[in-house]
């Protein structure tokens, strides 16, 4: 009951910023998220960094999210670059004081990858035509497949999908999952992108639909690494941030330039 309720609140809180929510609003609430997932993942990647050593790497691996204001690709890669370039800088500046220098770096590096650079897409899709239709769709496959998948699997789920990394994950939760986000996706495309082919929608899903699944199996391999079970509390019933947004981070970039390319904005 725990897990239902959350879900609903936080579904409707998502919900209601995709819909009413201002460009400003939207970065600044992605952008607040980002710092609370990045807390989470230095919590668990390098625990031992003290509260005034995160504070500032936590805001250079916002830079990201900075660019993506622009609204442009290019905004992006410029926050991102800024933002390897400052860890570094500042790691030299505490070298006598950190305890791993290096797994400052790598660590922290891969974080600004992981969680700057990806969620900064949800921004970049904000700003593109029918941005708010396109992140509904992306809301979702994921939604629905996470949902349906929680479900099926649980109900029905008997053969282990990857048990090295996830064992509670079943092929039968997948397959459930999969035609969840396509009946919830085929609903958002009837009422909010109805020009789309009906065809173009099944192949995003299904490409999206897989690559959420390795997101979240990713996000398990870190967990994994150092020895925890969820990457926080925030959420009662599903964890951490961490744990509920692991399946965008690897589907928005990656719609994202399917409509970069295919919109032809590439070539403006």
């Amino acid at each position: 009951m725990k897990r239902l309720i959350t879900g609903i609140i936080a579904s409707a809180a998502w919900l209601l910023l995709l819909l009413a929510g201002p460009f400003p609003l939207f970065w600044l609430v992605i952008t607040g998220l980002a710092a609370v997932a990045l807390n989470e993942y230095l919590t668990i990647a390098l625990s031992e960094l003290s509260q005034r050593i995160r504070v500032p790497i936590i805001l250079f691996g916002l830079f990201p999210l900075l660019g993506a204001y622009s609204g442009a690709p290019v905004g992006l890669l410029c926050g991102l670059s800024l933002a390897l370039v400052a860890l570094l800088l500042f790691t030299l500046s505490r070298y006598s004081s950190l305890t791993l220098p290096f797994e400052v770096i790598s660590r922290g590096g891969f974080g600004y990858l992981y969680l700057g650079l990806c969620s900064a897409h949800l921004v970049l899709l904000m700003a593109l035509p029918q941005g708010r239709a396109w992140l509904l769709l992306l809301t979702a496959i994921t939604a629905a497949s996470d949902t349906a998948a929680f479900y099926t699997g649980s109900k029905f789920g008997r053969h282990k999908l990857c048990p090295a990394i996830s064992p509670g994950k079943t092929w039968e939760g997948f397959l459930g999952g999969l035609a969840g986000s396509l009946l919830a996706s085929l609903l958002v495309r009837h009422f909010f992108l109805p020009e789309q082919s009906i065809l173009w929608i099944c192949l995003i899903v299904l490409l999206l639909g897989c690559l959420g699944a390795a997101g979240d199996l990713s996000e398990s391999v870190i967990k994994r690494a150092f020895g925890v079970k969820d990457s926080g509390s925030l959420l009662p019933g599903h964890g951490g941030l961490l744990d509920r947004i692991d399946s965008l981070l690897l589907t928005a970039p990656v719609l994202y330039y399917l409509l970069y390319f295919q919109t032809g904005l590439c070539l403006l």
